[in-house]
């Protein structure tokens, strides 16, 4: 009977894992400096792929069978695993970018979501802003979470519970969860950001988590578009992703993802990080 491999790390190995945090970090801040319009998301991916390549790392979205570019570029209707092209970025599109990099052995993933500034249609940006502010809100609130939780089903309450209290109506898609870190950039276990019944493994030291809500303005249902990756609201209304890799440690929690490990996102609520030792 094969052994089940252990969903919770050593400390060796969560200490592994903050360099490739760190290299997906400055490669998502190289991105985001970038974003304008006029600027093609494939000079984008240009610029994530020369800051992971700098840093010794590799691109482990390149390292996924049959995906060729070092992001996920998602413009406006699409939510997720949108593929980088010579579309230039227009005034008012809302952009998500999913990046992560593998050093070593051992992986990084993150993403966040900006919207393309938009001085005629100031109503479409606040709108949109509005989207990324409570998905990037309910990312947090279920990092945050880690701290008390005893079963990971609760990261998904807070994730949801954060999203519903904003009182939008937005749609938490069901079809795309977050999931475990390490060795290969998803592991066990899924990571729900809605509610379910079952609880889900235990909260405790050793647990590597890739957490990243994603929300639309309108219905969750989505559909593959034709190129085989990318996911797209079938209604047509904007969507938001934002994702960290974060860990629980014998001393607290830890952003890998996060220059400050997370401080300055989680201090509205009350939760000071820790780094790893």
């Amino acid at each position: 009977m094969a052994l089940r491999r252990s969903i919770y790390k050593s400390p060796a190995q969560l200490r592994a894992l903050v360099e490739p945090g760190l290299i997906t970090a400055a490669a998502l801040d190289a991105v985001r400096a970038l974003v304008a319009p006029g600027v093609t998301t494939l000079e984008l991916d240009a610029a994530a792929y020369d800051v992971i390549r700098s840093r010794g790392a590799r691109s482990n979205f390149q390292m996924v069978r049959g995906y060729r570019h070092t992001i996920c570029a998602s413009v406006n209707e699409q939510v997720v695993h949108g593929i980088p092209s010579g579309r230039p970025l227009e005034p008012g599109d809302i952009l998500s970018i999913d990046a992560g990099a593998e050093f070593q052995g051992w992986n990084g993933d993150s993403a966040f979501t900006i919207v393309v500034p938009d001085p005629d249609r100031p109503e479409i940006v606040a709108e949109r802003e509005e989207l990324s502010r409570v998905t990037e809100g309910s990312l947090w609130a279920g990092i945050a979470a880690l701290t008390s939780a005893r079963s990971l089903g609760e990261i998904g309450a807070a994730i949801q519970g954060h999203i519903d209290a904003s009182g939008h109506g937005y749609g938490i898609l069901r079809d795309y969860v977050g999931h475990g870190i390490g060795r290969k950039m998803h592991e066990s276990p899924s990571v729900f950001n809605y509610r379910v019944q079952d609880p889900g493994p235990d909260v405790r030291p050793g647990l590597a988590l890739a957490i990243e809500p994603m929300v639309v303005i309108g219905d969750q249902e989505t559909h593959i578009e034709d190129d085989g990756w990318t996911v797209s609201t079938i209604d047509g209304t904007a969507g938001s992703h934002w994702e960290h890799s974060v860990a629980v440690h014998e001393d607290g929690i830890w952003v890998f993802t996060a220059p400050d490990g997370g401080k300055a996102g989680l201090a509205p609520f009350g939760v000071t990080p820790v780094p790893v030792a």
